[in-house]
């Protein structure tokens, strides 16, 4: 990592960046009204066409003419209609607009259907004129299923699935029936949005009309069910496939890593061989991210190498792969190693590139590194991307530099809903809330429909802030939108509130979700039961906890037991620290004892709910226990048991807990653990021990000023404490109250 931040170019990328003109934003409005297909043409004459100079060449529509006026007016307008095709048949790169204002002036549309067809076919190939395609279509008296696949393809294209729903049902409505070229697409659109229900009715009419023989349609049946994590009928569909080829195998080797069955995964791979398909870079490419999102890094680059041997050169979305995945796994520095030895191979990054590096540098903080990174993609002209833009707002921001976020988002020319959404998480993330609102609201000005997620971040805003009028009118308003509130919506609020202390408001909302009738939010909001999840359920015990009511956390055991929730470490962990806080710490136990696969959060649990319950030896048995079983412990391990050491008095024990953090380099980086060790010696009377570790931290925060203040005062060294606090001063940071 060292060599990749000596490489990339040092420097303020801000200050070198050129200035960007400010377009009005042109993305798109939900709810299109679509109309249906009519025998008679009826042209808007509110349709707008652009009258702005074309680069392309222009058209003429002006046929050849003496000057003696034609004597039979319908046939040089059937002239001019023939023209009209021909050009249509001859550039398919022409403007469009042109065409469409003589076809209009012509009333072509009437005498010939194609015309029609044909234009709002090539609108639907450039995002920039989707809007014409739309205004277009409802103008086409008669229309055919090539335009349809056109503009449902082009919606897929543009992630507006609304849309997308909206052409299909009115293609259906209309008798057309959908192709092997539209199922596909509509597939795929399920699978984005997670539509089962939807996407299992399309299966149907793919079995009734004969189309599961086709490949292509096979092929995205496998990708529909494994997206939307229907594994079972993935498998069916891909076992009784006549025909299949390497885009079948991949979608099967995707859809195992998924789910994070390696060894399955590895297996169709073989097959896919033993049967006479060479797997294709794409192929490889599902098996090296595959790897690299669940966490497996090594497997990831062993499989890279294979790749080669094989004659296969890594491109960039290989790299990507393996990139994104350390970044999904917060393997940082493994992603910036990635990105290093991209560049070395040498292959050159792309926007998901530079877009998938950035969040390396924001979760590392490491501001330095995301200018030159941000730099180097001034260079290679990969900043005009509004994923790359959203990336930098996200970095800067976690850097602590808003204003350079602000500025990114400013000169940002097409701001996708996802970047306002970045920007709003912004000011929330900086507890400016209100902040956030206000864009939120500017939102609606550029014509953009804030969506759940735009909510949900504000939403959670408020709830950390104790604001619990202005959350649950935010939940009126997205009513009003015709948005519904999610499980994130629930989650963000739960979680909020108690983190806040409103731990009893967390409950009654908890409650609220699954009985929307007889809750705190009206039914104009609520219309029907939300099923909480392992995150909801983690919120609600720790209310629980805080508010010590154990009967309420037992009936939420028994939900858990009743819908399969205890196997979730998180929900395991949540129990034993909401029967621990109730002073049940042989419930907590049992629960401890019952959970698989536990972890070091489950284990620093337990010790807790020990000390907690002023079981100091038996904390300290259960750390070695968590050692023979081979875990390691991690820092907010080894601050309970200092905490124990100096609240016993055992000198000894804290001793081998100071030895393993310097083997392990913990106090390099950790304040809180050099305040806990400063604690735990002054507690054991070793106040030399205690200043020398403070006079050793050459950087000290308030947290480890404060320790040593208060082991001078403890000790009986009243005139050192208050020279300390002099020094204090001095020194850059605030005395905590």
């Amino acid at each position: 990592m060292e060599i990749l931040r000596t490489s990339l170019l040092p420097g303020n990328p801000l200050l070198i960046e050129t200035s960007l003109s400010q377009k009005p934003n042109n993305s798109h409005k939900p709810k299109f009204i679509f109309q249906a297909s009519t025998d008679t043409t009826n042209v808007s004459t509110g349709t707008t066409l652009s009258n702005q100079a074309n680069p392309q060449t222009h058209l003429s529509f002006a046929s050849k003419k003496t000057t003696k006026l034609s004597n039979n007016p319908r046939a040089e307008t059937n002239s001019e209609i023939g023209h009209c095709i021909s050009l249509l048949k001859s550039n398919p790169v022409c403007d469009c607009r042109q065409i469409h204002a003589q076809a209009l002036k012509l009333n072509a549309f009437e005498e010939n259907g194609w015309i029609g067809n044909k234009l709002a076919m090539l609108y639907s190939k450039n995002k920039e004129f989707l809007d014409y395609a739309r205004k277009l279509f409802n103008d086409i008296p008669k229309r055919k299923i090539p335009v349809y696949t056109s503009l449902i393809s082009a919606y897929c294209r543009s992630e507006q699935w609304e849309d997308l729903f909206l052409v299909f049902r009115l293609m259906v409505d209309e008798g057309m029936l959908p192709d092997k070229y539209v199922v596909p697409t509509v597939l795929k659109a399920c699978a984005l949005v997670r539509m089962l229900r939807t996407g299992k009715m399309i299966h149907g009419f793919v079995i009734r009309m004969g189309m599961n023989s086709d490949v292509f349609v096979g092929n995205a049946l496998i990708d529909f069910y494994a997206n939307c994590g229907d594994f079972g009928f993935a498998l069916t569909v891909f076992d009784a496939m006549r025909e299949r080829d390497v885009v079948s195998w991949t979608a099967l080797v995707s859809a195992f890593m998924n789910e994070g069955l390696f060894e399955e995964a590895i297996e169709v791979f073989k097959s896919m061989q033993l049967n006479g398909v060479k797997p294709d870079l794409i192929s490889w490419n599902a098996l090296v991210s595959g790897f690299a999102h669940n966490g497996e890094i090594d497997l990831a680059l062993q499989y890279l190498e294979a790749m080669q041997e094989e004659g296969l050169r890594p491109r960039a979305n290989t790299w990507n792969g393996i990139i994104s995945g350390c970044i999904q796994n917060e393997y940082f520095e493994d992603a910036l190693d990635a990105f290093y030895n991209m560049l070395c191979f040498p292959e050159d990054p792309n926007f998901v590139t530079i877009a998938s590096i950035l969040p390396a540098c924001a979760g590392l903080k490491d501001l330095n590194l995301g200018r030159a990174v941000h730099g180097f993609a001034l260079k290679r002209q990969l900043c005009g991307n509004m994923h790359v833009e959203g990336s930098l707002i996200d970095m800067y921001s976690k850097c602590g530099m808003k204003d350079y976020a602000e500025n990114i988002f400013s000169k940002a020319e097409n701001k996708s809903i996802a970047m306002w959404n970045e920007m709003i998480a912004v000011y929330v993330n900086a507890g400016d809330a209100k902040k956030g609102l206000e864009l939120l609201r500017v939102m609606h000005h550029f014509g953009l429909k804030p969506d759940v997620v735009s909510y949900n971040t504000i939403l959670a805003g408020h709830a950390r802030n104790g604001q619990i009028n202005e959350a649950y009118e935010l939940l009126y308003e997205m009513a009003r939108m015709e948005l519904k509130p999610n499980i994130i919506s629930f989650n963000v609020l739960i979680s909020g509130f108690q983190q806040f202390g409103l731990s009893f408001e967390a409950l009654k909302l908890f409650q609220t979700m699954q009985s929307p009738l007889n809750g705190c939010v009206g039914n104009d909001v609520l219309h029907e039961s939300t099923q909480p999840n392992s995150i909801t359920i983690a919120g609600a015990l720790a209310a629980c906890a805080d508010l010590n009511l154990p009967c309420q956390g037992k009936q939420i055991h028994g939900y858990t037991l009743k819908n399969g929730f205890e196997p979730n470490i998180y929900i395991s962990s949540a129990l034993v620290d909401m029967y621990s806080k109730c002073l049940d710490i042989v419930s907590a136990t049992k629960v401890f004892r019952r959970t698989e696969d536990r972890n070091t959060i489950c284990w620093n649990t337990l010790i807790a709910g020990h000390v907690h319950n002023m079981q100091l030896d038996r904390a300290l048995e259960l750390f070695c226990e968590m050692l023979e079983e081979g875990l390691g412990p991690s820092s907010i391990t080894l601050m309970i048991l200092l905490l124990t050491c100096g609240d016993m008095e055992a000198l000894r024990f804290g001793r081998e807990l100071h030895g393993h953090i310097i083997k392990s380099k913990l106090d390099q980086s950790n304040y809180a653990l050099a305040s806990a060790l400063i604690g735990m010696y002054a507690k054991c009377g070793r106040i030399k021990d205690a200043k020398s570790l403070f006079d050793f931290e050459v950087k000290k925060d308030a947290s480890v000023w404060n320790s040593m203040l208060s082991a001078n005062s403890t000790n009986g060294m009243a005139k050192r404490a208050i020279a300390l606090f002099g020094e204090m001063e001095l020194a850059a940071p605030v005395p905590e109250i």
